[in-house]
């Protein structure tokens, strides 16, 4: 990278579990650069979790209290994650970075979900994850300093519609409302609508970096693989991928339309005034994701989040390296050929 301009940036963080320790390692790598502003960020599920937790480390301190808030979060989600009985067993360990499908635990635990409701399971409806993130993030200072426009996606059970909350809209349950997997906890409920996982309506949205903040750069931290190399045959897999299919059909979805757009604005045949030409950037991991089963997605091993941030960490440096410069002048993504 050379210069010191400002590279202004909206961020769009997908949502995966536990494997949003590698959007962790993504953005403690990009807070080390000055010249990086954030200007937005939409986030679904995990990455509505590594959204909130930015934006209030920004408000507090700037790129190194996000990158302080980040770290917190992350590390006191493995301490909470050492006292659960879901383990990867020590086959796990010796045949994947992070996978549990050995795992006794984790058997147990995948066929009570199927058979059971979290109604069932967990009545009282706890949640391990509010305490730790009204540990960890002040909401008040988030609503009231805005040090970046934040949007959140949540999907609602009854109308099938998605729900972005945008930033006097952000409370817990708000973040809690766009990271509830339906197998795992109870619908959230606010202001009498009941919430589920947004990954099934937006995984991140795109649409609200465009119509709400004056950023033409999208960079697109994407956790679920596109591609794989192998046709799924267990029916682990064939779960596995119909999950990542599922997860990444809007975001396929809304690059086709985007795409679009930016062909009729190279025409002239849309009035610039009223549609953007958007930048798009990604960072992912997919070779490195793609063997990554969903037992993984609830494995916060510390030794496996900490895997998962130095992968971020290294295709963040690469990012830095190669293509920061070309933030405000072009696209580093062929839309084309990595989403249609």
């Amino acid at each position: 990278m050379t210069g010191s301009a400002r590279k202004r940036l909206n961020l769009a963080l997908q949502g995966g579990g536990a494997h949003g320790a590698f959007t962790w390692g993504v953005l403690d790598r990009l807070f080390e650069v000055e010249e990086v502003e954030i200007v937005g960020i939409s986030g679904t599920s995990a990455g509505a979790i590594n959204a909130s937790v930015v934006a209030h480390g920004l408000a507090a301190g700037g790129h190194e209290g996000a990158r302080a808030a980040l770290g917190e979060f992350w590390n006191r989600t493995a301490a909470l994650a050492a006292w659960s009985p879901l383990q990867p067993s020590i086959w796990d360990r010796l045949s994947s970075p992070g996978n549990m499908d050995l795992s006794a635990a984790w058997l147990w635990f995948d066929a009570a979900t199927r058979l059971f409701s979290p109604y069932q399971l967990n009545p009282a409806a706890i949640n391990p994850l509010r305490s730790l993130l009204l540990e960890v993030v002040d909401f008040d200072l988030l609503r009231h300093t805005r040090a970046v426009e934040l949007f959140l996606c949540a999907t609602n059970v009854k109308t099938s519609r998605i729900k972005v909350f945008d930033h006097a809209e952000i409370t817990v349950d708000a973040v809690l409302a766009s990271a509830c997997l339906p197998f795992l906890f109870q619908a959230i409920e606010i202001d009498g609508e009941f919430y589920w996982d947004g990954g099934y309506m937006g995984n991140p949205p795109i649409f609200p970096l465009i119509y709400h903040t004056d950023c033409s750069d999208v960079l697109i931290v994407q956790i679920n693989p596109i591609v794989i190399d192998d046709v799924p045959m267990r029916a682990q897999e064939i779960l596995d991928r119909m999950n990542e299919l599922a997860f990444n059909s809007s975001l396929m979805r809304e690059m086709r339309a985007i795409h679009f757009v930016g062909k009729l604005l190279q025409k002239h045949a849309l009035d610039e005034t009223s549609y953007k030409q958007l930048r798009i950037h990604t960072i992912d991991a997919e070779r490195e994701m793609a063997p990554l089963s969903m037992s993984s997605k609830l494995n916060a091993d510390r030794r496996f989040l900490h895997h998962l941030f130095d992968l971020g960490r290294t295709r963040a440096d690469l990012f830095v390296r190669d293509h920061l410069d070309d933030v405000g002048r072009r696209s580093t993504t062929d839309i084309v050929e990595k989403f249609l």
